[in-house]
């Protein structure tokens, strides 16, 4: 790598974050795309994004079950 490639690190939108985040609750993804998430995705997004992806799960959850039980 040259020193123009080293500052030109490509910024993840946050669709990429949020899939990387559905994969990971899932357990499945392709190498490729791990290694791309691995050179594009900083490790505060995938926190933030884990963390939302979990609160929208429960919320989810809980939902799902209300509407069964009532």
């Amino acid at each position: 790598m040259d020193n123009s490639t080293v500052g030109k690190q490509r910024k993840a939108t946050i669709w990429q974050v949020a899939k990387a985040v559905m994969f990971a609750f899932m357990g499945i993804r392709k190498k490729s795309d791990l290694e791309n998430d691995a050179a594009t995705l900083k490790p505060a997004q995938l926190i933030v994004g884990g963390i939302i992806g979990g609160v929208l799960f429960v919320i989810s959850i809980m939902l799902l079950v209300r509407l069964i039980v009532s």
